[in-house]
């Protein structure tokens, strides 16, 4: 009988915060910039510079930690963790190891269809504050490495899981969970594609019933939710495979190559001691009061389940317009200040989830990057509601809506977009797409109710789609 194994995961996901400026010193923490522009003396590490933390790093640290069920460590340090690379201007990274901001905490996530249980409950071992690196550029064509220090010394966080997961279902659960919650938070985009939430994969198998972990990997270069689950099946077969040919697993850092589908050793796996860690002597250790902590407990957000109730109770609205609309805090926000300007609740639901989400997958784009104002919105619903414009126009003024966030009233006017009600053009036009299609007319006169669709189609292209399409079938009815 072939042996039977489990996966053991914990994740280290790193977090970029929603500052505006870095985590020790005052530069910008803008994406895109030239290359060691928005760069000073603190962050790329010159003799005699002295970092001050900024105040809203621990602020967002001890919101997510507040959202993750986290005891908060009222004092706590900063630490140096001593290594050589050259991505790191001060030989040195400021972290966290001995009094990390938030320790213990949990998440909860639901378990796919078939489980024996709906939720789990995931554990955060703990949540610390952290400078990042600079980032290496290759220049394949010169054969030279050239550093950009512009993301040296922005802010992140780490939130070290334990090992909980058993699979890579429950891996991208515990990670949406994750990304919902500090999005909600507004402590970041949290943007696997454009680096601002990196995940690391600790796994290691070890057969069923067994009360021991066998030999963990770290995986790095894991960009999206898809290469993850790539990365942590490709692992649990390779190390499967090691030890059922009598090999041992070794325990060492592994890069994820999404495009080969497989992992090549980088580094053997580091443990605290060889980073000789040891307190930060120029950052003094960080005291937080009742009175602070009360004030960030106050901010917290209204987060999804909350939302979720309240928008059934408010605005009856169906379960599945709900998950939809409240996944992403951003389409909530939207949804809500819609609402409030006298839009319908559900014709806002139904644009939100049909036009809006197309668009978004069209255009490889995330709810996030929605950038419409509610005031045009809920104008071209109203347009569409008092029959101003018909449907067809509808969708084509809400593309120039999603693109250029446009005044639908001023855009219908210029373009010349109304609906044309006049009955006598209206008349005019249909008598003549009747003589012009006789064999259609025939076709309807002989029982066959599809031809009068065509009539209709035919109708809406001589009026440049600006009629109102049941009066035209009304119309068309009359006069055949």
């Amino acid at each position: 009988m072939a042996k039977q194994y489990e996966t053991v995961i914990g994740l280290e996901v790193h977090v970029e915060l929603a500052t505006r400026t870095k985590i020790f010193c005052g530069c910008s923490t803008a994406f895109g910039g030239a290359p060691n522009t928005h760069t000073c003396p603190v962050c790329t590490g010159m003799p005699g510079s002295l970092p001050v933390l900024n105040k809203q790093v621990a602020e967002y640290a001890i919101g997510v930690g507040l959202a993750t069920n986290c005891t908060i460590t009222r004092y706590c340090k900063f630490d140096r963790k001593n290594y050589f690379y050259p991505d790191n201007p001060q030989n040195y990274q400021i972290s966290q190891l001995y009094l990390p901001i938030c320790r213990d905490g949990y998440v909860e996530i639901g378990l796919p269809a078939g489980a024996t249980e709906r939720k789990k409950r995931i554990g955060i071992h703990e949540i610390h504050m952290e400078e990042d690196a600079g980032k290496l550029i290759h220049d394949d064509w010169e054969g030279c490495s050239l550093v950009d220090y512009n993301r040296s010394g922005v802010p992140l966080i780490e939130i070290v899981s334990e090992p909980d997961m058993r699979s890579a279902d429950e891996v991208i659960a515990y990670l949406e969970k994750l990304r919902m919650l500090i999005q909600y938070l507004g402590a970041s985009d949290c943007k696997l594609q454009e680096g601002s939430m990196r995940a690391d994969v600790n796994l290691s198998v070890r057969e069923a019933g067994a009360k021991e972990f066998g030999t963990r990997t770290e995986m790095k270069n894991l960009n999206s939710f898809r290469a993850i689950a790539r990365a942590i099946e490709g692992e649990r077969e390779r190390q499967i495979d090691l030890i059922e040919s009598g090999k041992a697993v070794v325990q060492e850092t592994r890069r994820w190559d999404d495009t080969q589908e497989t992992s090549y050793a980088m580094r053997s796996k580091e443990d605290a001691q060889d980073y000789r860690y040891f307190p930060d002597p120029d950052l003094p250790p960080l005291c937080i009061d009742d009175a602070w902590l009360e004030r960030i407990r106050e901010r917290q957000p209204e987060f999804r389940e909350e939302k979720r109730s309240r928008y059934r109770e408010t605005f009856d609205l169906p379960d599945y317009d709900i998950d939809l609309i409240t996944d992403s805090k951003h389409m909530a926000d939207l949804f809500e200040a819609t609402v409030a300007l006298g839009a319908h609740p559900k014709k806002v639901s139904n644009w939100l989830m049909v036009e809006t989400l197309r668009i978004l997958k069209e255009k490889g784009l995330d709810p996030e990057d929605i950038a419409f104002s509610p005031e045009h919105f809920a104008a071209l619903i109203d347009l569409t509601e008092r029959k101003v414009i018909n449907s067809t126009v509808a969708k084509k003024v809400f593309e120039a809506l999603f693109d250029e966030d446009i005044d639908p009233v001023a855009y219908v006017e210029e373009k010349g977009l109304r609906t044309v009600n006049d009955e006598g053009a209206l008349r005019g036009i249909v008598e003549q797409v009747l003589a012009e299609n006789p064999q259609s007319v025939e076709d309807y006169k002989n029982g066959k109710e599809k031809a009068i669709g065509f009539l209709v189609g035919q109708t809406m292209k001589a009026m440049k789609g600006k009629a109102d399409p049941a009066a035209v079938n009304k119309l068309l009815k009359e006069l055949l």
